[in-house]
């Protein structure tokens, strides 16, 4: 993969730009926000510190989600939950907190980058409707009273394996292994963030049910 780092740690960037060019991939080191803003387009997956110089980390993911559903893994020395939790709602594709174990990171930065490749459905796949919502699996398009809403990528990827089986209880780790490419891997507390954003967007109150002790069903019993 082309992978860009942003890392304004020169030490830490160079040895992980050693060990995941030792693995294959192409990097492209860069210390600065800006720098990433401007040249995340000519990459296939960025790692994103989130103590920069010039600006936060977390500005910007935001600023490139606006524009680019390119893979962001953010790698941080941040490992509170508030940090997590808004970097999943910005759109990160997974969070790491230094220091990270190397077999781990190229783990997940394939489980990212499965997902993000395999992400495009097929022309025919369906549209699922339920009451005053639809989703359109091939458009990736979710439509609710007559509004069209708009849902990150792992949003959508996870309302999707809920819609291919309408009506039907979803285990926590099948939707941990369909939307992060492996249920060990994924963080756990990614699912409940995104799933809070879903509820919250869907404004469906009892229609996407959680069901203790095992997982998730859309459509109401």
């Amino acid at each position: 993969m082309r992978v860009l780092l942003v890392e304004d740690d020169i030490g830490v960037a160079r040895a992980l730009a050693e060990t995941l060019q030792a693995h294959g991939h192409s990097v492209t080191a860069v210390g600065r926000g800006s720098d990433a803003l401007t040249r995340h387009r000519d990459s296939d997956l960025l790692l994103l510190d989130l103590g920069l110089p010039d600006l936060d980390g977390l500005d910007v993911l935001r600023k490139i989600r606006q524009v680019s559903p390119v893979p962001v893994i953010v790698l941080t020395a941040r490992d509170d939950e508030r940090s997590v939790v808004r970097a999943l709602r910005f759109g990160a594709d997974d969070y790491l907190a230094k220091p990270v174990r190397m077999a781990e990171l190229l783990a997940r930065m394939d489980a990212v980058a499965r997902r993000a490749g395999g992400s495009a459905p097929a022309p025919k796949d369906p549209v699922v409707q339920i009451e005053d919502v639809e989703i359109d699996l091939g458009a990736r398009r979710v439509v609710v009273g007559g509004r069209d809403i708009g849902l990150t990528t792992k949003e959508f990827a996870v309302l999707a394996v809920l819609a291919a089986r309408p009506g039907t209880a979803v285990s926590r780790q099948q939707l941990m292994d369909e939307v992060w490419g492996d249920a060990y891997l994924a963080v756990s507390r990614s699912l409940d963030v995104h799933m809070t954003q879903l509820r919250a967007k869907l404004d469906r109150p009892g229609l996407l049910t959680t069901i203790r002790g095992f997982g998730y069903r859309l459509g109401r019993s």
